[in-house]
């Protein structure tokens, strides 16, 4: 069995915290997530534990596909560099980066 994503993840946590904003008895949300999600009993509870620390549901995560690019060693430790002074992954920054331009070609054709 293969461990979950994180979009699945986000999507379990979500389910969890919409049936614990519905008022539903933890025992039953439990069964209910279980049932509806394919999930052991313990998984639920897990799952419903981490939405109940939330006080909104989690955003919706998009997945992500690896993609490899050479790019000069500079550059790299500029990005690393970066990355550890935002507190970012560097595919948070090229995807941030890459978002931006894709943006400003379609924006200038």
């Amino acid at each position: 069995m293969s461990r979950a994503t994180k979009v699945d993840k986000g999507r379990l946590v979500n389910a969890a915290y919409r049936l614990l904003a519905q008022q539903v008895g933890l025992a039953e949300a439990a069964t209910t997530l279980a049932n509806t999600c394919a999930l052991s009993r313990r998984q639920a509870y897990r799952y419903l534990a981490q939405a109940a620390t939330l006080s909104a549901p989690l955003p919706v995560v998009e997945s992500t596909v690896v993609f490899t690019v050479k790019v000069p060693v500079r550059t790299v430790r500029a990005l690393r560099a970066h990355a550890r002074r935002k507190g970012l992954t560097l595919g948070e920054i090229v995807t941030q980066a890459l978002t931006a331009w894709l943006g400003a070609i379609r924006r200038h054709g």
